[in-house]
């Protein structure tokens, strides 16, 4: 994100994001949506995707890199890290013990932190050099659930935002303190299903009724899209005001270039997040049934994958690590 990269690309060349995806409609024509039409993927990339073992087997919702390592959180508030001796447990049972799921991780732009969310108004951080584990839980007192966060800055001062199902963008311009949070509503209040940053306080935000917000203050929002995509976003890569990637079900990708979205059509599996470099050249989105799409030069390729799980989050990385369904973990 800046220009901040994002987090996953500072770290080990990884780059965060979360996707969503549409169709054209059957009766609808690209020029009549306005759209321009990628070409689809034909290819199937050789790059060798390996199943790890890791010791849960509760569905792992997102994956990013840290200055310690890739860390992967999920279901029942578990928290792994990729070691040199494998994948191991940081914590279990959540923020606060209670067990509550965490869906979505962003790290701090200095590596040190991961911060992460998710139900019953769970928000924590957990610092990856004292393992210490903060807890931020119920910010203005909501206790929604929570599905995607994005933080900006260093650790210990970090802006941080986080979307939910109440369609409401909490913010916290100081580290997620106490009586610092507030709230915006981007859209008509339809659940906020990712959010990502570029920079400080400009990034982008999917809901679940198709929509795409952009923000360049952190606090006020304008719709950009898509019209017509007549599917369920799931994931954003904020890139730039003008290079945003979302991808959702039907198997879609769309990408903005600041004036017009371009979709590509992927197949039929819903597609849960899109990481994609800087220069729209590389990247990958995940899935459902274990789909793996490759994007290398600027084409699209369905990756062989070991697993049939569906897959939740993907991080670009040394390895390349995408999780899912049964604590299912591939890397290549």
């Amino acid at each position: 994100m800046t220009e901040r990269t994002t987090t996953r690309r500072r770290f080990l060349q990884a780059s965060a994001a979360t996707v969503v995806t549409g169709a054209l409609p059957a009766t609808a024509t690209a020029a009549e949506t306005g759209w321009t039409v990628a070409e689809t993927p034909s290819d199937t990339s050789d790059e060798p995707w390996q199943t790890a073992k890791t010791p849960t087997g509760n569905t792992l919702y997102d994956v990013e890199y840290t200055n310690d390592g890739a860390y992967a959180v999920g279901a029942g508030g578990v928290a792994i890290r990729r070691t040199p001796d494998g994948w191991r447990t940081v914590f279990d049972g959540g923020v606060t013990g209670n067990g509550n799921s965490l869906y979505g991780a962003d790290v701090t732009d200095d590596g040190k932190q991961i911060w992460m969310v998710g139900s019953s108004g769970a928000v924590g951080a957990y610092d990856v050099e004292t393992g210490t584990l903060y807890d931020h839980s119920k910010p203005v007192g909501s206790t929604n659930n929570f599905n995607d966060v994005s933080v900006t800055g260093p650790a210990g001062e970090a802006n941080v935002y986080v979307a939910g199902d109440s369609g409401k963008v909490y913010y916290s311009f100081e580290n997620g303190e106490s009586q610092t949070w507030n709230y915006v509503t981007p859209g008509s209040g339809s659940g906020l299903s990712a959010i990502d940053f570029h920079d400080v306080k400009s990034g982008h935000v999917v809901d679940t009724n198709q929509k795409v917000f952009q923000t360049t203050d952190g606090v006020s929002y304008d719709d950009i899209g898509i019209a017509d995509a007549n599917v369920n976003f799931y994931g954003v890569d904020s890139d730039a005001r003008d290079d945003v990637w979302v991808s959702g079900g039907g198997g879609m990708v769309f990408h903005w270039d600041g004036a017009n979205w371009t979709p590509t059509d992927l197949g039929d599996a819903g597609l849960r997040d899109v990481e994609v470099t800087d220069d729209d050249r590389n990247g990958f989105t995940v899935g459902g049934g274990g789909k793996v799409f490759d994007l290398t030069d600027g084409k699209w390729a369905q990756d062989a994958t070991p697993t049939g799980q569906n897959l939740k989050a993907v991080v670009r990385g040394s390895p390349n690590v995408a999780v899912g369904a049964g604590g299912t973990v591939v890397e290549n």
